[in-house]
């Protein structure tokens, strides 16, 4: 992780010097010195973190390294915030720094210069502390490969379970065993995927252990496979286990044989036989490649099973036949049930006392299904008598989980997945953990978070943005973090830590100085914790002492916070001021002084207004005042030259919003000044705001509100010119107001969202060209015309969403709709008849229907969906009595919907 942070201040050096043009001569050689110096101590640390040295010095080694680039990043800010304050204002403010300061820059260059040259001599001799720590690379790789082994050891003793500790896998163990035994002579592969500890060692040697599935094969074999397997040695394992399995003798001399003489009896030996394989633990599909040249498929049943804690390698194209088994949490019941089982093993009979279940419980909320935690847990708690200690354990489990040995398997396990994250995706995962346990986290959110904190890698022709998407699908794929909420696409919308990874983050996080999460504690001199995330709501500032070096603020404090101007001054080198809900009325006017500051987020809270001073926020990437109580933005806006994403728009709550159930925020200023703006949403229209959109075609997601028939040509004229744009949302001033968008001829050609609020006078002509469109959303629209065939070919479209969005009796699918996951009708006053034809809707997965009350049945033709999942009725007692009369049409329907909710 030390190399990253290396990487990061090597960028810093390279734009600082470029950047600043009035960097004097000796601070200017100093920081050139300083890049140079840097790039070499990168390539030190990243030989080190390959080899994975693990010794207390080592750690101690590697610390103070971490601490060095710490300090390089705190002079490159104290830098570039004294080049701040020379620049800040106006020309004539800049003209009398340079008079009347001049003396003073030559002092603050000089300290400046004199840190940097500490620096530089303590970065020289960097290489040798290995010798002055005693630092031995073999003895390092040593520790690593003893542990990592432990734990593999660990691993393998699942294969050897008792069948009583198995738990809450019948319905998996069923499925795996048919696909073995399925009769289909092709070579298949099953991959069964989960996160580290969640039972999948334990599933598949349930079944491989079965005398009736073992009788199904000619031989079998088990390997397990490590992080740093070699080649020839999982062939070595392989012949054994096979030759094993027959009881026949092995070939002499396994250990001297090449490649190509292992590739070959293998490859001779399961010639004709049918065979069954398990592949525990695999990482990567780079062991396929290399053993499937002795893998033969004679078409006579052969079985291959893999298990990874990586879904791209489970999903992975191995070019035969396979299949995947997502592994899932345990449920309540079970978990409960195995917990019982090891935390009173020696009363096998008696249940667990009533005192002790609370804490039980509790405990069990926080392993959240996975079954190496409860197990281990469950062992731990065994030799717990009293109420008091199972309550210490409760309230320690961070502390227990890094000091006990008893749940070292625990930590271990889950190590081995966070140790084969590339070094950018650590500090990505690790970040997380600033998060309150249980906190469901937007992909936007995050993803901005990262970009602001220096953690995306720049690649070429792709956007941070994209990357670090990229970044976020990979930890998923990893099991890293749980997706809980998913898009029309299918794309991740947010997602979640769990309990037991997020502890383990929070032990790394503070062993490395990363973050620290505020639980009332008085924070100490020593602490260096360059991010900070409060989750209690008594903030004394006294507990922040000796934190200047601070880059993250958080706040997850929904009751009422003051923030007195003398904390955030303390901070005054923040890139991340998140503030998210909290209960906060005022910003304070000394948040000019965060210079740094890349990412503001107000959204939530009880802000009314922003300080003209917001202007001096030079580095400001985004700006979220979402659902706060500001209604205009200040001038000072629009100085923020590096501002890119602007979120402000404000949910009207309550019943009396259902037209404009949204609204923008002002902006009284030229915002086409906004040279960076990508993300805008949403505006106001006022003055002549239309038409400066027209220029700023870096725009990718736009929102305008208060909009008018008048305004069709140059609102057309604007979007036109907005070729990026992804996301598209326009409203206009109330409901009796005209949205004219005929004009448009070419919509942008990446269009994904469009969401129109207001009448319709026809179906724009421009609708059927959208063919990058996932999700429409008409609002008010009130159409006469039928807008269901200017659509139905639209080949992306997952979601489509009307609300009063058509005045006519009869709504009739006649076809297409090939992606379309789930149709929502809403306030179809007028609405009759429903017919859907054979074919049309194949994918649907979600229907509602709500507030249609002149609707007597269900659709016509509702039987061909068979994908349909969930039904959602609203606002329509007769439809619910039809459904629920084992005698109407209308209960036949409904047969193949799992879940039909009456909202």
């Amino acid at each position: 992780m030390a190399s990253f942070a290396v990487n990061h201040l090597i960028d810093m050096v390279r734009s600082a010097l470029q950047n600043e043009a009035s960097i004097l001569g000796s601070v200017h050689d100093e920081l050139n010195n300083l890049r140079l110096q840097l790039e070499s101590m990168r390539s030190f640390l990243e030989d080190a973190e390959r080899k994975q040295l693990d010794s207390e010095v080592e750690r101690t080694w590697v610390a103070n390294v971490r601490d060095v680039a710490y300090q390089v990043e705190d002079i490159i800010d104290e830098f570039m915030y004294y080049e701040h304050q020379q620049h800040s204002g106006g020309h004539f403010s800049q003209f009398l720094h340079q008079i009347i300061r001049a003396p003073k820059k030559l002092w603050v260059m000089h300290r400046i210069g004199i840190k940097l040259q500490k620096i530089n001599n303590i970065i020289k001799v960097i290489p040798e502390w290995k010798h002055i720590y005693n630092v031995n690379i073999v003895e390092g790789m040593i520790s690593k490969d003893l542990a990592h082994k432990w734990a593999l050891d660990q691993r393998d003793s699942s294969r050897f379970i008792k069948e009583d500790d198995i738990v809450g896998i019948k319905d998996e163990t069923r499925l795996l065993e048919e696909s073995i035994m399925d009769g289909e002579m092709q070579q298949t592969l099953i991959s069964v995927v989960g996160m580290g500890g969640s039972g999948k060692t334990t599933l598949i040697a349930k079944t491989y252990n079965n005398e009736r599935v073992k009788c199904h094969f000619h031989c079998y074999a088990w390997v397990t496979i490590s992080q740093t397997y070699t080649r020839d040695e999982v062939f070595r394992s392989l012949i054994r286990e096979f030759h094993q399995s027959r009881k026949e003798q092995q070939p002499p001399d396994l250990s001297s044989k090449g490649h190509a003489e292992l590739v070959t009896i293998l490859g001779s030996y399961l010639d004709s036989k049918k065979y069954l394989l398990v592949l525990d633990d695999v990482w990567d599909t780079n062991l396929w490649q290399v053993i499937k040249v002795a893998l033969p498929d004679d078409h006579i049943g052969s079985r291959i099973m893999l298990t990874t804690r990586n879904e791209s390698v489970g999903s992975f194209s191995f070019g035969v036949r396979s299949h995947i088994l997502q592994i899932k949490p345990l449920k309540e019941s079970e978990t409960w049930h195995l917990f019982c089982i090891k935390a009173f093993s020696s009363y096998p009979d008696e249940p667990c006392p009533r005192d002790l279940e609370p804490l039980g419980l509790e405990l069990l909320g926080r392993c959240r299904g996975l079954p190496l935690a409860v197990v281990a847990l469950g062992g731990l708690m065994s030799s717990k008598k009293s109420i008091t200690e199972w309550r210490s354990v409760c309230n320690n489990l961070n502390w227990q989980l890094n000091n006990n040995n008893m749940l070292e398997v625990v930590k271990s396990i889950l190590l081995l997945s966070f140790n084969d994250l590339p070094s950018p995706l650590k500090h990505c995962f690790l970040y997380c953990c600033l998060f309150p346990e249980d906190y469901v986290i937007r992909r936007k959110r995050l993803i901005r978070l990262w970009i602001a904190e220096g953690f995306i890698q720049q690649v070429n022709r792709v956007t941070l943005a994209e990357v670090a998407e990229s970044y976020l699908m990979e930890l998923i794929s990893r099991n890293m973090l749980q997706v809980v909420l998913r898009n029309e696409s299918g794309r991740p919308k947010a997602c979640k830590m769990h309990d037991i990874l997020r502890e383990l983050a929070l032990s790394i996080s503070e062993r490395e100085n990363f973050c620290i999460v505020y639980n009332g504690q008085v924070v100490t001199e020593e602490c260096k914790a360059r991010r900070l995330s409060i989750q209690i709501a008594n903030v004394d500032s006294k507990s922040y002492r000796g934190m200047s070096q601070l880059r993250s603020l958080f706040v997850f404090v929904k009751h009422s916070v003051c923030f007195p101007s003398t904390l955030l001054s303390k901070f005054k080198l923040l890139r991340v001021l998140d503030l998210e809900d909290a209960r906060i009325e005022k910003l304070p006017d000394v948040i000019e002084v965060l210079f740094n500051l890349r990412h503001l987020n107000l959204k939530g809270t009880l802000v009314a207004e922003l300080p003209q001073c917001i202007g001096k926020l030079r580095n400001l990437e985004t700006l979220n005042i979402r659902d706060t109580q500001i209604k205009e933005l200040p001038k000072g806006v629009a100085e923020l030259q590096n501002l890119q994403n602007l979120i402000m728009y404000h949910y009207n709550r309550g019943p009396d919003h259902h037209f404009r159930y949204v609204r923008g925020t002002r902006a009284p200023f030229k915002i086409n000044k906004l040279k960076k703006l990508q993300v805008m949403s949403f505006v106001e229209a006022e003055g002549d705001l239309i038409r400066q959109l027209g220029s700023m075609n870096q725009l990718t997601r736009m929102g305008i509100s208060n909009l008018g028939a008048k305004d069709e040509m140059v609102l057309c004229t604007s979007i036109q010119n907005l070729k990026l744009l992804r996301y598209l949302f326009l409203m206009v001033s109330d409901e009796a107001e005209v949205l004219r968008v005929d004009a448009l001829k070419t919509p942008p050609p990446q269009l994904q969202k469009l969401i129109l609020v207001g009448k319709l006078e026809r179906v724009p002509c421009w609708f059927d060209s959208l063919k990058y469109l996932t999700c429409m959303y008409l609002h008010w629209s009130r159409l006469k015309e039928d807008l269901l065939p200017h659509i139905a070919a639209l080949p992306c479209l997952g979601n489509l969403d009307l609300d009063n969005a058509f005045a006519g009796k009869e709504l009739h699918f006649s076809g297409g709709f090939p992606k379309l996951r789930s149709l929502w009708l809403s306030n179809f006053p007028q609405l009759r008849l429903i017919t859907i034809e054979e074919g049309a809707m194949p994918n649907i997965q979600l229907l509602c229907l709500a507030s249609c009350k002149a609707l007597n049945a269900l659709p016509r033709g509702m039987e061909f969906l068979t994908n349909l999942r969930t039904l959602l009725l609203s606002g329509s007692s007769r439809l619910v009595d039809s459904i629920n009369d084992k005698e109407s049409e209308d209960h036949s329907k409904v047969q193949h919907i799992r879940n039909i909710e009456i909202l």
